[in-house]
């Protein structure tokens, strides 16, 4: 399995576990986490999910190194799509709160899920970015409806259009993780924050997260939209060496 899921104290804690591929997100580790969300979201001991990666690296975006894989045929990439889609509606339209533990590196698909999440706790050597349009694909997760309401319109197209990496400082500053620590605080930190969201009224912690949850339909339509625009990216002429390049850029 490529997602760990352990529960204690009300507090569901998944664990993205590709440490040796920075926990890039492959069709099996995205339905792996779909897995571990559902029975985390099911399991009635559970209040609240913390959700983290295994090793020097929150998650560092698509597997590049799979991409001939997921461009074999179009139903392969929609259904390669569909299953990181499917990550960001439960994280976004479940009725149990998550609070994201990223340290290292939170990429493309990564990042994305970071934002997906209610709190986030950061490591002071998290660095995030969005390096879609520098190799002609497109940010999913629901973010390119996202990021304009939480930042306002050229805030959210710098970060799309240049694709420049953010560190955590400035993460922090422009509102989208709530706290920076030192890498080896950032899971016990996460945890201290679940268990004291856990020891809450259920029902208002579940009421809640309903009700600031963002609208179905208008999350799904967006969501259409960017499956559209990936899937169409990924058949392009020149797709594969784009994303072969990308790959082999070192990460440092």
């Amino acid at each position: 399995m490529t997602v760990r899921l352990e529960v204690a104290d009300g507090v569901a804690t998944v664990v993205l576990d590709r440490p040796e591929r920075l926990n890039a997100i492959s069709t099996t580790l995205a339905r792996d986490l779909h897995a571990a969300l559902r029975r985390a979201a099911d399991d009635a001991a559970v209040r609240v999910i913390v959700l983290t990666g295994n090793g020097r690296a929150f998650c560092a975006g698509d597997d590049l190194k799979e991409f001939a894989e997921q461009a074999r045929d179009r139903a392969t990439t929609r259904a390669h799509i569909e299953a990181i889609q499917e990550i960001t509606r439960d994280l976004m339209l479940g009725a149990v709160p998550v609070v994201c533990a990223a340290r290292g590196y939170a990429v493309g698909g990564g990042f994305e899920w970071l934002l997906n999440a209610d709190l986030v706790v950061a490591g002071d050597d998290l660095v995030c970015s969005f390096p879609e349009l520098a190799i002609g694909q497109f940010p999913t997760g629901g973010v390119t409806w996202l990021l304009p309401r939480a930042l306002g319109h050229q805030r959210a197209m710098e970060l799309f259009l240049l694709g420049e990496r953010q560190p955590a400082t400035r993460l922090h500053a422009l509102g989208l993780v709530n706290e920076v620590v030192p890498p080896d605080e950032v899971l016990p930190r996460a945890l201290a924050i679940a268990r004291t969201l856990a020891s809450r009224p259920e029902h208002a912690l579940r009421r809640l997260k309903q009700l600031v949850a963002a609208d179905r339909a208008q999350l799904e339509a967006v969501l259409a939209r960017e499956t559209e625009a990936t899937v169409e990216a990924f058949h392009r002429a020149d797709a594969a060496h784009a994303a072969a390049a990308f790959a082999a850029r070192p990460r440092g």
